[in-house]
């Protein structure tokens, strides 16, 4: 009961971690990545759960070295990311789904913030990293875009929770031509978004 600085805690946390996944290499810079999701959660599911599209987290990587900007559908997956460390890559972390008339033109239309925060995305001129860990209808609106050609994000993090449209949300990303990082199931959540996008920006530095 002596462990008390932060940064001990933390790294006994990961060795624990290490060590229930009994040597299970993921491969392909995922390792801490899903150790950091499982940190997060204290949910050893996501050793099986996370499907990484070919070399997703390389290309994560690279684009927020050239300064992405990350969006998210929540005020708490835009709490959790070290905001710090991406603007001193040059890059930024926003969410729309606040903005006063973001919700006023939602209302209007009869369509969630979510999906008019996505239409706000493609006016961000950085390279887009996507990091939905809420709304489905996100994930639902990006493929949309995707497909009308009004938007082409670097990578999408779509790790929605819930149990209304989160698993068709998803296979809508996982069958898309757009790297992903998807959670499978209804599991998901905007602390897990958090934690993959600083599981990548600490991959750069910390």
């Amino acid at each position: 009961m002596n462990i008390v600085k932060p940064m001990d805690i933390e790294k006994k946390s990961f060795d624990i971690i290490t060590e229930k996944l009994n040597g299970k290499i993921f491969g392909g810079g995922k390792d801490d990545i899903v150790k950091r999701v499982i940190h997060t959660s204290a949910d050893f599911d996501y050793a099986d759960n996370l499907v990484f599209s070919d070399g997703v987290v390389d290309r994560a990587v690279s684009a927020i070295k050239r300064g992405a900007c990350v969006v998210t559908d929540t005020n708490m997956a835009f709490s959790g990311i070290n905001k710090k460390i991406v603007s001193s890559l040059g890059g930024e972390v926003k969410c729309f789904i606040g903005d006063r008339d973001v919700s006023k033109e939602a209302k209007e239309r009869g369509v969630t913030r979510a999906m008019v925060s996505m239409e706000r995305a493609c006016g961000v001129e950085k390279e887009l990293i996507l990091a939905i860990g809420n709304a489905p209808t996100a994930l639902i609106w990006i493929d949309k875009l995707v497909r009308e050609g009004l938007m082409r994000p670097a990578v999408i993090i779509g790790v929605p929770v819930g149990f209304v449209n989160v698993i068709e949300a998803k296979e809508l990303i996982l069958k898309g031509d757009i790297p992903y990082i998807v959670s499978k199931g209804n599991k998901g959540g905007s602390n897990i978004a958090a934690a993959i996008v600083n599981a990548l920006i600490y991959k750069i530095k910390r």
